[in-house]
C-alpha cells in the first residue's frame, strides 16, 4: 500500500461511515453547485458537521487527493456545515497545495526549455497544467513532480537532456523492472535549496492492466497550453480522460483510494459533447482502452452521480457483479475490510474486453515483469506506484 502513516488503520477501526459520506457530499457539491439543497440535505440531515470527526475527514480527503474539491464546495454549503477544526486544517492544506504546484510549474518551464533546445519530443502529463485546464485552477491537487512522456525512442535523449541540467536518475528506478515493464524513471535535481523530482516515461500503465497500444499518438495529438506566456505542450482533451481513467485502473488493482483521478474523469468526460462522447469510445478502443476507460466513467457515476451521457450508460457493464456501493467504497475507501475485492485476473479478463489473446498477452507481461523485479529489485528498492 502507498499508505505507511497508520492512516488506512486508524479509518478501518473508526469504521468512519459519516465521514466518507461527507466528503462525497462535498464532491457532489462541488460539481453540482446549483444543486445545494439537495448536499445540504446529506451533510445535514442525518449526520449534523459536529459530529464527525474533523481528523477523519481530513483524513479520507487527503488520501483522495481533494482536499481542495472540498474547501471549494464548502463555499456553497450553509453556516456550519464544517467540523469544527477542519477550516483551519483545509486553509494549511490549500497553502501547502499551493506552494508545492507553484515549485512544480517553475520546474515545468525549466524542463520545457531544455528539452526543447535539445529537440526532445514530449509532452506533459497531468499535474498543475492538467489542472488548470479541467479546473481553471492549477493548484487543485498537490504534485510533487514533473511527469513528462516521450516515445521509447526519445528516452535516451530525453535522460541525457535532463541531466545536462543537474537532474541524477533516482536510484530505486535504475533497475530492469522500472526501465522496461514500468517504463519510467524518477530523475532528481538537489540544489541545495530544494529537491526537484521529474517522472520521464515512455509507457503509461503498470504490468498489470492493458496499456495503449500507441504511446506515439499521445505526443502526435498534444496540443498546446500557455504559461507564463510561454507555448507549453500538454496532451489533448481525450487523452486527459484516457489518462485519468488508466490512473483509476491503477489504483484499483493497488487498492488505493482514488477519489481525485475519479473527479478527473467526470471533469474530463463533462467538457465532451455527445459527438465528441462517440469518437472517445473510438480512440479508446483503437487504443485497446475500451474497458478500462469504462471503468473510469463508471466510478465516477457512482461516486459523483449518473450523468445519463452515452458514456455513462456504457459504463453499467463494466465489472457488473461489482454493485454500486461497493464500487463507491473501493474508491473513496479502500481500506475498509468489509470489501470483497474481485481478483487482480478477474479485472485484467474485463479490462482485455474478454478477448483470450489479449488477456494471455497482458498477464504474460505482467508475469515476466513480476519476475524482473524480484531477480532485479531488492525489497527495499520496491515502491507503490505513486499518483499525479
Amino acid at each position: 500500500m502507498a499508505v505507511l502513516d497508520g492512516s488506512y488503520e486508524r479509518l478501518r477501526a473508526a469504521g468512519c461511515a459519516d465521514e466518507v459520506a461527507y466528503v462525497q457530499a462535498c464532491l457532489r457539491l462541488f460539481f453540482n453547485p446549483g444543486g445545494a439543497a439537495a448536499s445540504q440535505g446529506d451533510m445535514q440531515g442525518d449526520m449534523p458537521a459536529p459530529a464527525i470527526s474533523a481528523a477523519h475527514v481530513a483524513d479520507i480527503a487527503r488520501l483522495n487527493k481533494v482536499a481542495v474539491f472540498v474547501l471549494k464546495a464548502l463555499r456553497h454549503a450553509p453556516a456550519g456545515a464544517m467540523p469544527p477544526e477542519f477550516p483551519a486544517w483545509l486553509d494549511g492544506y490549500r497553502r501547502r497545495t499551493m506552494s508545492m504546484n507553484a515549485a512544480c510549474l517553475g520546474d515545468s518551464m525549466a524542463i520545457h526549455q531544455v528539452l526543447s533546445a535539445r529537440k526532445v519530443d514530449f509532452v506533459f502529463l497531468k499535474g498543475p497544467l492538467q489542472q488548470h485546464m479541467l479546473y481553471g485552477d492549477h493548484f487543485m491537487k498537490p504534485s510533487g513532480d514533473v511527469d513528462i512522456l516521450v516515445s521509447p525512442t526519445g528516452f535516451a535523449l530525453a535522460r541525457e537532456a535532463l541531466r545536462s541540467v543537474g537532474y541524477e536518475v533516482a536510484g530505486k528506478s535504475r533497475s530492469v523492472w522500472w526501465v522496461r515493464f514500468l517504463g519510467e524513471q524518477h530523475m532528481v535535481r538537489d540544489d541545495g535549496a530544494r529537491v526537484s523530482t521529474v517522472d520521464l516515461h515512455h509507457r503509461l500503465q503498470q504490468p498489470g492492466s492493458p496499456s495503449p497500444r500507441d504511446i506515439d499518438g499521445f505526443l502526435r495529438r498534444k496540443r498546446q497550453v500557455e504559461l507564463a506566456g510561454i507555448a507549453i505542450p500538454l496532451i489533448s482533451a481525450s487523452d486527459m480522460l484516457l489518462l485519468s481513467c488508466i490512473s483509476v485502473a491503477k489504483a484499483f488493482f493497488n487498492r488505493e483510494p482514488c477519489a481525485g483521478y475519479v473527479c478527473d474523469v467526470r471533469a474530463s468526460a463533462s467538457r465532451l459533447s455527445e459527438a465528441e462522447q462517440r469518437k472517445v469510445l473510438d480512440h479508446a478502443a483503437e487504443q485497446g482502452l475500451a474497458d478500462t476507460l469504462l471503468l473510469g466513467l463508471r466510478a465516477a457515476d457512482v461516486l459523483l452521480g449518473g450523468t445519463g451521457t452515452l458514456l455513462s450508460d456504457r459504463a453499467t457493464r463494466i465489472l457488473a457483479r461489482i454493485d454500486n456501493a461497493d464500487l463507491f467504497h473501493m474508491v473513496i475507501a479502500p481500506w475498509l475490510s468489509s470489501l470483497r475485492w474481485p481478483q487482480r485476473r478477474i479485472v485484467l479478463w474485463e479490462l482485455c474486453g474478454r478477448e483470450p489473446v489479449r488477456y494471455l498477452a497482458e498477464a504474460g507481461w505482467a508475469a515476466s515483469a513480476d519476475l524482473s523485479r524480484r531477480i532485479f529489485d531488492r525489497p527495499a528498492a520496491i515502491q507503490p506506484m505513486r499518483g499525479d
